[in-house]
């Protein structure tokens, strides 16, 4: 993972004082490489010091050693971040920076997904015997939609995105089901507190979220969407890009795995569908 990455990822879990050196690297990563230490500081609010203490966070003995991996991204060409939004933006301006900051994302979500462990999850879901998707809010939206695909290939599947529904779906799970868990931040407490549960029915609980969060410690796979959302008001959800980028590949894989009696599926429901559209 880039060191630019590895910001973002830390980002919602550093003291405030970081973070502002944080989101400084961050939208001014070129910057911050030929700037002193006194400037950096200037820049963020911060006491030198701070700026130390946040280099070392990311395993950097000090400045110096920080500016060379952060030279590297650079030099390597690693996308970062887009530009913010701003009020007095053309439209041509915002359809480039919307566009720039979903592609950005979803080539990070695209290097971070292993195969190993992509493995393991299509591994589960083709021995579950039943597949239920929990989710809140916009996460919601994204396991109503990895039931609409997963279905179809034969397992059956819910989608829950009610918390106290949530809660007895999964204390009365069959011990072959699985679970996949969707969440941005990975520190929603309802859902931290049906993880447990379903685990105690036997199931396996597969996680679409953050590396390193709570929802990631207590899943049994997970599939990383380590996505740092601009914080304009207008600006989309990248993250539910990336998450239902990654159910698009967990769907996809599966058929392959099912072999042609899922295809054969895929092509009945697809087929199904003829009769409500009209014709070319």
């Amino acid at each position: 993972m880039s060191l630019l990455s590895r910001i973002q990822t830390l980002l919602p879990d550093l003291p405030p004082s970081e973070r502002r050196v944080a989101d400084l690297v961050l939208h001014r990563p070129v910057e911050v490489v030929s700037a002193p230490i006194s400037q950096i500081a200037l820049w963020s609010k911060v006491s030198q010091p701070t700026v130390i203490r946040f280099c070392r966070r990311l395993k950097c003995a000090g400045l110096p050693g920080f500016k060379l991996k952060l030279a590297g991204d650079l030099g390597a060409g690693i996308p970062f971040v887009h530009a913010r939004l701003a009020p007095g933006d053309d439209l041509t301006r915002l359809i480039g920076k919307v566009f720039d900051s979903a592609l950005t994302g979803l080539a990070r979500g695209r290097d971070a997904l292993r195969p190993e462990a992509l493995e393991l999850a299509v591994e589960a879901l083709d021995r579950a015997g039943r597949i239920e998707c929990y989710g809140l809010g916009n996460s919601g939206v994204t396991a109503q939609d990895a039931q609409m695909k997963l279905f179809r290939l034969g397992t059956p599947t819910l989608a829950c995105t009610d918390s106290q529904m949530q809660r007895v779906a999964a204390a009365l799970l069959p011990s072959d089901a699985v679970v996949l868990v969707i969440s941005n931040s990975g520190r929603t407490r309802s859902l931290l507190e049906v993880v447990p549960l379903a685990r105690r029915s036997g199931a396996t609980v597969i996680a679409i979220t953050r590396t390193n969060s709570p929802l990631a410690e207590q899943a049994d796979i997970v599939l990383p969407a380590d996505v740092q959302e601009n914080p304009e008001v207008y600006a989309p959800m990248v993250s539910r890009l990336v998450h239902l980028a990654i159910i698009d590949v967990l769907t996809v894989a599966l058929a392959l795995r099912k072999g042609p009696t899922a295809i054969t599926r895929m092509e009945a429901a697809k087929a199904s569908l003829q009769a409500t559209r009209e014709p070319n």
